[in-house]
């Protein structure tokens, strides 16, 4: 067998996401290529979650509906997933614990509880058995797991270790002893360098390489583990990482920060992103750099907190009163995450503006191996006037007028003159004024100035089998993974792509180009309104033939989303 989905499934509090991580490591130590997302439930227990993990000697980049193995690690669970078992797959679950006695052809039955309490003494290690059971089942040698368990108690005393390898080992001798068939047997393809890693893991990474000082934030699902993340690190690259008492605070806490001269970042979802966009507006204002990740979760209001959608795209746009540019990158992948990260420190410093990384809940999560990053392909740059030329300058414009919009930019504590910063219309020095010339002349700059270099820095649309295409699919963000499969899968080979990493400055010119002469282009979105299509027409004036939207919490998967191409194609 080549590919092969697991879900593992219970209430919150049971490990699934425990067992699936070390699931990970397993399979990256056998060579193969990984794709694991989390449903779960905003609920602290009880509920409903589950992690999915597939596995390929491919390159995969989605999830599948059906699944090869689906554990259940409780009775709730076996009736909620028994209808996404693949045509030829399991599920393994405890019968006596759960008083089943029905029969079923899909029944695999392991004694969790008693191999758990057997070998460890108590229910804590069914995590572990669980872990023996699908190494068995998929013809593994316990050495892979073996390293696993070790690697992941290496913190703990000897006892703790030894109880889980035992443990490990009953589930792993079960399910040899009493599965007999190959079918869920997968090769190991060999030793291969990948990291694992999620789409906030790799967004705080590349905050701290693009020289991130300060970052501020207030939990909210699904951009906390960005604040873990660089918190995590914080002493050893010497950032300053603040939990702010609400995300007013918080905005204003960067926008003061990089003021005084430290690249910062903040991170939340929309409904903390709504408390935030004045301070968007006065980071417009005073032309000071910041960055500002906005990981989306259904909404309006709390919405669904754990979930996903990708319904914030016109909020970013116009997110802020008044006129002034902002670039928006929308990344669809962990690398162009990473990327794309030091970019938007990059560009905020060099043009004096918000940047906004808009991702959600799905890349936020999702984990993959992916090939190592390559530390050299895009530098950090600083944009500031250096310390040495700031002592000699006399007479300093903060906000000079230039041909580019763009003024020299002086820290305060590194130059003689004194600055001058306000909310309100300035004038060059930063003095308050009302005249209507400055007014003009400053509108321009901060807007029209600025948006016209922007342009020619837009992160370019990636596209893929155009030339063919008969059906062009047009998405953004955590659509690009699906978008790629699907075409990739299409047997007929009339299915092309184009993913945008961008949003804002919209790409208009490359768009315009890419989809020439093509008429059924069809958007995939995860919102209600198709806001891409309407962009599509408002800014390029493309016409999408129709939108294939889905606003139910999930991401799309590979299966849905060629269901619904050809509903539409038929």
């Amino acid at each position: 067998m080549t590919e092969l989905t697991i879900k593992i499934a219970g209430e919150a509090g049971q490990g699934m996401q425990t067992i699936g991580s070390a699931l990970c490591r397993v399979f990256k130590k056998m060579g193969l290529y990984i794709f694991a997302n989390q449903d779960y439930m905003s609920r602290v227990r009880g509920g409903n979650n589950f992690f999915q993990l597939r596995i390929s000697d491919k390159p995969i980049y989605c999830p599948l509906q059906k699944s090869d193995i689906v554990i259940a690690l409780d009775k709730k669970s076996v009736g909620l997933h028994q209808t996404d078992i693949a045509g030829n797959g399991i599920m393994v679950l405890d019968k006596a614990e759960f008083g089943i006695v029905k029969e079923s052809k899909v029944f695999f039955n392991v004694p969790f509880h008693e191999l758990a309490n057997k070998t460890g003494g108590n229910d804590i290690y069914i995590n572990t058995v669980c872990c023996g059971v699908i190494a068995g089942l998929m013809g593994l040698g316990f050495e892979y797991l073996e390293g696993v368990v070790k690697e992941a108690f290496s913190g703990k005393e000897e006892e703790a270790i030894r109880k889980n390898l035992l443990a490990a080992k009953s589930g792993y001798d079960f399910t040899k002893d009493n599965f007999k068939e190959d079918r869920f047997k997968i090769n190991t393809v060999g030793a291969r360098e990948t990291l694992l890693m999620n789409g906030n893991e790799a967004i705080a990474l590349a905050a701290i390489k693009a020289g991130c000082k300060f970052y501020s934030g207030y939990p909210m699902t699904p951009s906390t583990s960005i604040m873990d993340t660089l918190a995590h690190f914080a002493a050893r690259f010497n950032i300053v990482v603040e939990q702010a008492e609400d995300e007013i605070a918080a905005i204003n806490m960067i926008i003061g920060a990089s003021f005084a001269g430290a690249r910062s970042m903040a991170a939340t979802s929309g409904g903390g992103f709504a408390l935030m966009v004045e301070g968007i507006s006065l980071a417009g204002m005073t032309e000071t750099p910041i960055v500002v990740v906005d990981a989306q979760r259904p909404a309006p209001a709390t919405g669904f907190p754990t979930r996903t959608e990708q319904a914030d795209l016109d909020f970013l746009i116009s997110a802020g009163h008044g006129e002034f540019a902002r670039v928006i990158y929308s990344p669809g992948t962990i690398e162009e995450a990473f990327y794309l990260t030091i970019k938007a420190f990059n560009i905020a410093e060099k043009y004096q503006i918000p940047v906004l990384i808009m991702t959600d809940q799905h890349l936020a999560d999702s984990l993959m191996n992916i090939t190592p990053l390559d530390p050299h392909k895009i530098k950090a740059q600083r944009f500031i006037i250096s310390r040495a030329d700031a002592k000699k300058i006399s007479g300093y414009k903060r906000y000079q007028l230039t041909a580019s919009g763009v003024s020299p930019r002086a820290i305060p504590s590194w130059i003689n003159d004194v600055i001058y910063a306000d909310s309100d219309e300035h004038n060059e020095e930063g003095h308050i004024t009302e005249d209507a010339q400055m007014r003009v002349n400053m509108v321009e700059k901060r807007f029209h100035k600025k948006i016209a270099g922007l342009t020619q820095e837009i992160e370019k649309p990636v596209a893929f089998n155009l030339e063919k295409a008969e059906t062009v699919l047009v998405g953004f963000g955590s659509t690009y993974g699906v978008l790629k499969e699907a075409c990739e899968r299409l047997s007929n080979k009339k299915f092309g792509f184009v993913h945008l990493p961008q949003v804002w400055p919209f790409p208009t010119a490359e768009l315009s180009l890419l989809l020439d002469g093509k008429s059924n282009i069809l958007t995939v979105e995860n919102n209600a309104g198709g806001q891409l299509a309407k962009l599509l027409m408002r800014e390029a004036g493309i016409k999408v033939k129709s939108s294939i939207l889905r606003y139910d919490g999930r991401p799309f998967n590979l299966d849905y989303l060629i269901g619904r191409i050809k509903e539409l194609e038929s």
